[in-house]
């Protein structure tokens, strides 16, 4: 499998090449050349096959043979080590709980994916990659987890100073070892911004920069896996499927797409995001307008310019009419996403934290259009991750789970930067 660039289609590359730099030298997001649709049989079957088994047949094609399938199998049977349950909310309403790995997040799945290929790549090698990742909440958790003490490989986390949560900061800043957190004076743009730039800065390429936000790869398409695992269990209802994701930086919808692309059969994507609507913008006059972020009770999708909504794009051939026929996206207020929360829960016991609500409010809102359908939205994360907005807003205690129990007492440790400069220096010298 070869990838393209999307700024410049002649420059191709391998997986793996494709997996270290992250960012095409164009400044391009990588795209596979080719998207085989997935056999029938494979569809007919599915009940009868493993998560496992279905991750393996779902991303194959994208590796080639750049990993054995022995090993191959093996990086799946190690990221896909926890469940993920599908929670009847209402009638024909299913919560996709994502949030049951070692993180508590979605991103777990991505990170670990990426950090398995990554050793692998790396396993005869003495040099080491250093990985930057800009985060706006659980991506720096999870990549942390995922890459802690992988061999060749430093991580460098960028988050937004007071713009996260207490755990997700804890998460991030407290494992030591091969990784550090940088705590910048901005929003997740900003972050966002910096990391592109050290990418394209000719002075750091000795420092074998890659991404580790869904703008790489391997973090981006094993996201497809949880969309197969839930139509597995909703093939039974033989109803039209509506999935709505809370979207921020569009990584979720853009790999539920290339699963419908690969012959997944659902029906319509909803893109539900906060105040942070450039989306909803261009849905409705054509024009894409990114702005800054703005600060919302669901932080980790407070992003002013997706970066993956440039492969959907991609997928529809810049068609925004084809496009359309697949895709709503609507944008909800704090307010709006408070009351749905508590409506949830007081009608259905569900406790959802801000992001899975706003997935919500969209897919109740596209059902509308669809009265006989059956939809999902997704969980990305766990309710404690948010307790501070959950617990006053449901008036309810949080128990705290295992995996965050860990963090809560370690000490915090960052670098605390202001401009690209700063970011520029520190890699110079570490």
């Amino acid at each position: 499998m070869k990838y393209y660039s999307l700024n410049n289609k002649d420059n191709k590359v391998s997986f793996q090449e494709a997996v270290i730099q992250g960012l095409a030298p164009d400044k391009g997001l990588y795209f596979p050349e080719t998207i085989t649709q997935i056999p029938q049989a494979f569809f007919d079957e599915i009940e009868q096959l493993s998560n496992e088994e279905i991750a393996f047949e779902t991303i194959k094609q994208f590796v080639g043979n750049e990993i054995p399938e022995p090993e191959l199998k093996q990086i799946l049977k190690e990221t896909l080590s926890f469940d993920f349950p599908l929670v009847k909310v209402e009638e024909n309403v299913f919560s996709l709980e994502l949030f049951h790995g070692p993180t508590m997040a979605f991103k777990d799945v991505g990170a670990r994916f990426m950090s398995r290929c990554l050793a692998y790549f790396n396993r005869d090698k003495d040099q080491k990659n250093t990985v930057l990742v800009a985060t706006s909440g659980d991506t720096g958790g999870a990549v942390a987890s995922g890459f802690l003490g992988v061999k060749g490989v430093e991580v460098i986390i960028l988050y937004p100073s007071g713009k996260v949560s207490d755990i997700q900061e804890r998460q991030l800043t407290t494992l030591g070892q091969n990784i550090t957190a940088l705590e910048v004076d901005g929003v997740f743009d900003d972050c966002q911004d910096m990391v592109k730039k050290a990418f394209l800065d000719d002075d750091l390429k000795y420092k074998n920069l890659t991404s580790a936000n869904s703008i790489n790869i391997a973090r981006w398409l094993p996201q497809m896996f949880y969309f197969f695992f839930a139509y597995k269990e909703l093939k039974k209802y033989n109803k039209q499927l509506i999935v709505s994701c809370p979207s921020g930086n569009f990584g979720n919808i853009c790999a539920g797409i290339m699963a419908k692309k690969l012959g997944l059969p659902l029906t319509h994507f909803v893109a539900s995001t906060n105040a942070n609507d450039t989306v909803p913008r261009f849905l409705e006059n054509g024009i894409y307008n990114s702005k800054p972020s703005i600060a919302t009770i669901s932080n980790a999708m407070d992003v002013g310019n997706p970066s993956n909504f440039v492969r959907i794009q991609e997928m529809y051939n810049n068609d925004l009419k084809a496009f359309e026929k697949d895709f709503s996206s609507y944008t909800f207020s704090d307010e709006e996403t408070k009351f749905a929360m508590k409506n949830i829960h007081v009608n259905t016991g569900y406790i959802a934290e801000p992001h899975g609500a706003v997935g919500y409010l969209g897919l109740k809102k596209e059902l509308l259009n669809y009265p006989n359908a059956v939809g999902f939205f997704l969980e990305t994360a766990h309710p404690i991750k948010f307790l501070d907005v959950v617990e006053p807003v449901l008036n309810v205690k949080l128990e705290i789970p295992k995996q965050i129990e860990s963090v809560l007492n370690k000490e915090k440790v960052s670098v605390k930067i202001k401009s690209y400069e700063d970011l520029r220096n520190f890699l110079q010298k570490n």
